[in-house]
């Protein structure tokens, strides 16, 4: 495709936020390169669309604190130990986009500076307005607070239009769409909708940021070829969640 056949992008500022069981691919544990790969060449694809990209990637593929913590593990520590998982994978989706051409940051919330950048706001948003994909890791640099918050964080801070929450299914459904095939679909939900029916799209914390400050969150499937472009272009089956 031709940069005039390129087809004009609904936002101009995103963040992406995956779960880092999404780079696992067919693995119980770990990378797997071929999916990180993939999910690189999805973000390339939007970037391509002139659309400046944040991303949060979860740790839940190598550590998760409150499994450490439900199995005897100090929660403060554990929950350190799954920021420094995070960190693995942004370095991992790092080495990803760099290899494919896509100039990118990896920030922390955490100081590591052999590794990354620590946070700095105002440097952050430097970099995306000279189109660099920002990932930032090691959620907020607190314990307790999951990456879904550190997202919603980062996306109002970032003064991002949206986030796209990428998961398995392509959209929020009232049940689980796996085990019961007659679960309904929504086009649109509200935040309101999201807590009072324990939809888990997010955790309630993240919700209620994105509510307090009207960032919409939508939900696609990460596992659809070219879903991430498409819902950019406007095409494609997904779930706004919003005022």
């Amino acid at each position: 495709m031709t940069q005039t056949d390129t087809p004009k992008a609904r936002f101009s500022r995103v963040m992406l936020k995956i779960s880092g069981e999404a780079l696992m691919g067919d693995l119980g544990y770990g990378l797997h390169p071929p999916t990180v790969e993939r999910i690189a060449q999805e973000v390339k694809s939007v970037h391509d669309m002139g659309v400046e990209i944040c991303m949060v990637i979860g740790g839940g593929n190598i550590f998760r604190g409150l499994q450490g913590s439900a199995q005897g593990m100090e929660r403060t520590t554990a929950d350190y130990m799954g920021m420094l998982a995070t960190v693995m994978n942004a370095l991992a989706m790092q080495s990803a986009l760099e290899r494919i051409g896509v100039f990118c940051r990896v920030i922390t919330a955490i100081r590591m500076d052999e590794v990354a950048e620590p946070y700095i706001r105002r440097r952050a948003v430097r970099h995306l307005e000279k189109k660099r994909v920002c990932i930032f890791a090691a959620g907020t640099g607190n314990p307790y607070f999951t990456t879904d918050t550190a997202a919603t964080l980062r996306a109002n801070e970032m003064a991002c239009e949206v986030i796209f929450k990428g998961t398995k299914v392509d959209g929020v459904y009232d049940k689980d769409p796996v085990k019961h095939p007659d679960a309904k679909h929504y086009d649109r939900i509200s935040y309101d909708e999201v807590l009072a029916q324990h939809l888990g799209v997010m955790d309630a914390s993240a919700i209620a940021l994105a509510r307090d400050n009207n960032l919409p969150i939508i939900v696609f499937s990460l596992d659809e070829p070219g879903g991430f472009r498409g819902i950019l272009a406007g095409e494609g089956t997904y779930t706004t969640v919003h005022a």
